[in-house]
């Protein structure tokens, strides 16, 4: 037999620490990353800060407070003359609109804000995640003398001396940095993340003035009776503080990279940090391409199997929730590329999530709560997450939100009776002061995308059957773990389907509903949501008349 001419291709070495592309333009070494050493004292900095920035202060916070109350007082006034008394849709979408307005002029940390909030889809009010969209990609970059400048002073040496090329113009711009493609001197091909111009100082700033007005909030404007803004302005501050030194974005990076490589969860890669060149306000990073997220026709035409794809982004990223206490914060269309092997490329790390051991068991109770079915461990464990008080009574609140009642299909409500719920729901749990804790956001906030995202990646496939086949995976896979964890072995219980009917407000009765039929179904519940209109001024006249 004639001898094969083909080199066999062999693995790069770091592929056994983290899940790295398999052509590195260098090989990642932890134990030779200077910036890594002492990554855990400025995490636990970044956190200690947090209190500071929202503490509660006798007068308001600076000439910042003036702008803010400004604008927001002008979009408020201007909803009250002009939306206010129009039906409830116009109303509320109104409000949302002059709120998007007012952040946009007020600058970078209220663009943030608006960011997250949009990408929150099923966590706040619809009128504000429909409008705050349009802020995800509406940020004017920095110049590029002040990208310049701000690179040599935190590289300590002239642009030229460290790139050989280097694209002025942004490839993108967010609130808190831009990005821009370069080549280093050495010829590797990178992506440099660059802080934006005294970003720290507006921030520290804004979130001042922000929790001197949030109090004044509560209940006074119908979009944020959900939101709580209070624990809005404290969740934010949580996230933004680690956004603001891209040492932990990095340090985060490599830490998801290892979870995905200690899972054998080959289906996602994690672009490499450079070892040398990543400092509080510049990070260099390894350039990955593929598919934007969002063009599954595009992805399909080139021979994916978008279900594969779908099913490995949520393992991974509930494996390193459950098993880890670590995940990725942010998942949304902008932050993920499909390559052309079907692997996921997850780019943009600031927002990352990060539980500690007690918070990491009370999380994964949650999660078997909901697999058998157990309202009370799952009342309990959102309770030990923080997001109700720690004296809540966990019989009590089941019973003040009717968790113990039998499921209501609200494809069968009528608007006022949807509208109802919804708000007795909200004052129940408002009243109880519950609020969202960072990283339960975070989880939430991906799920949902994720969820969103299935009608497009896997439209047909079953729903029962496919939460039948991830609970199995993880039984086979973690069963032990968790069964030590948090004692209650997901070998020997079977999935609680009731409980997921439940959720979704079916009967006992369906057996299977696929993704596209759940989008049908919720777009029936958003439609009904919309048509129960608050009367009109005109209206109202007439009636009492008629009365």
């Amino acid at each position: 037999m004639q001898a094969s001419n083909i080199t066999p291709k062999i693995s790069p070495v770091d592929q056994t620490f983290g899940a790295f592309s398999n052509e590195p333009p260098w090989l990642i070494d932890p134990a030779k990353i200077e910036w890594l050493d002492s990554i855990e004292l400025i995490r636990k900095a970044s956190k200690l800060e947090v209190p500071q920035l929202i503490r509660k202060r006798r007068l308001p916070p600076g000439s910042r407070v003036l702008a803010t109350a400004y604008h927001l007082g002008k979009a408020l006034v201007g909803w009250k003359i002009f939306d206010q008394r129009r039906s409830r849709e116009f109303s509320r979408s109104g409000l949302a609109r002059r709120l998007r307005n007012s952040f946009e002029i007020l600058g970078p940390t209220y663009i943030k804000l608006g960011q997250i909030i949009a990408s929150g889809e099923g966590i706040f009010p619809v009128e504000l995640v429909t409008q705050f969209k349009s802020l995800r990609d509406q940020v004017t970059p920095d110049p590029f003398n002040t990208v310049r400048e701000t690179i040599e002073k935190e590289l300590g040496a002239e642009l030229e001396e460290t790139f050989a090329e280097f694209d002025e113009k942004a490839l993108a711009a967010a609130s808190i940095a831009q990005v821009h493609r370069a080549k280093l001197r050495s010829g590797e091909r990178v992506v440099v993340k660059v802080q934006r111009s005294r970003i720290d100082r507006i921030v520290k700033e804004d979130l001042a003035a922000m929790s001197w007005f949030a109090p004044a909030l509560v209940g006074r404007i119908p979009v944020t009776s959900l939101a709580n803004p209070p624990s809005l302005v404290e969740l934010f501050a949580e996230t933004i503080a680690e956004e603001l030194d891209f040492r932990l974005e990095a340090a985060n990076m490599l830490d998801i990279a290892k979870i995905l490589a200690q899972t054998n969860q080959t289906a996602l890669v994690v672009p490499r940090p450079h070892p040398r060149y990543v400092t509080r306000k510049v990070l260099v990073m390894e350039e990955l391409s593929g598919y934007p997220w969002d063009s599954v026709t595009e992805i399909r035409e080139a021979g994916i199997d978008t279900s594969a794809v779908i099913r490995a982004a949520m393992i991974a990223f509930m494996e390193g929730a459950m098993i880890y206490g670590v995940f990725h914060g942010d998942l949304h269309g902008g932050n993920l590329l499909v390559q052309p092997d079907g692997v996921v490329a997850l780019l943009d790390y600031g927002m990352t999530g990060r539980l500690g051991e007690e918070k990491r068991l009370s999380f994964l109770r949650l999660l078997m709560g909901g697999t058998i079915n157990d309202m009370r461990v799952q009342v309990e464990s959102l309770r030990d997450l923080g997001a109700l008080p720690p004296d809540a009574d966990v019989e009590e609140v089941i019973s003040d939100l009717g968790l113990d009642g039998p499921s209501v299909d609200p494809t069968k409500l009528t608007p006022e009776e949807l509208t109802a719920q919804v708000r007795e729901i909200t004052k129940a749990l408002l009243g109880y002061g519950a609020k969202m804790p960072k990283e339960l956001m975070l989880f939430i906030k991906d799920m949902l995308f994720l969820d969103s995202s299935m009608p497009k990646y896997a439209p047909d496939v079953d729903i029962f059957a496919e939460i039948t086949n991830l609970a199995a995976y993880f039984a086979a896979k973690h069963g032990e773990k968790i069964a030590s964890d948090v004692g209650i072995d997901p070998r020997a219980v079977p999935v609680d389907l009731e409980g997921v009917r439940g959720s979704l407000g079916l009967d006992s009765s369906v057996e299977q509903i696929t993704y596209r039929e759940l989008q049908e179904r919720r777009e029936i519940i958003r439609k009904r949501m919309q048509s129960r209109e608050r009367p009109t001024r005109r209206t109202r006249l007439v009636n009492r008349r008629q009365g």
